[in-house]
């Protein structure tokens, strides 16, 4: 990371390299931006190895989407723990088909223990697909202590 890079911009591109270094990223073609502190969207794309049966888009990809830029969105303000999801509720509006989404996260209240952002999936046509809200709370687990977050504000 560039030395000129410091405080919250820094915590910020050390969750995106966080994001893009976990395993589970590796099934799906997404890249995390958090915009600001509050604001994180993830930039996705869904073809039909997330399908089920009927042709549309699985619920798993719905849900790890939103989960994750509400997630983030959430971390983004908190720079020294992991946050992790202890609820998330759900709305579908519409089926996903194959093309680009964009899940936009953004933190709601809390700045202590609990944290609740919510979230929402725009389709390649500018519709939600759907939307989420969730609620996070901090863990033991230090930032600075997993890989792929990389800060060099420490």
């Amino acid at each position: 990371m560039p030395p000129d890079i410091q405080g919250a911009e820094a915590h910020h591109r050390a969750l995106e390299s966080l994001y893009a270094a976990a395993p589970i990223n590796r099934f799906f073609d997404s890249r995390l931006e958090i915009v600001s502190a509050g604001i994180a969207r993830i930039h996705f794309t869904i073809d039909e190895r997330h399908y089920h049966a009927a042709g549309a888009a699985h619920g798993t990809s719905y849900f790890k989407m939103l989960d994750d830029a509400a997630f983030y969105a959430a971390n983004s303000l908190v720079t020294d723990r992991f946050l992790l999801t202890t609820a998330f509720n759900l709305l579908f509006t519409r089926p996903l088909k194959a093309g680009p989404v964009v899940a936009e996260g953004r933190w709601i209240s809390g700045q202590r223990r609990v944290f609740v952002s919510d979230a929402r999936l725009i389709d390649a046509d500018g519709e939600e697909a759907a939307r989420g809200t969730g609620t996070f709370m901090r863990s033991r687990i230090a930032l600075a202590a997993l890989p792929g977050y990389r800060a060099s504000f420490q």
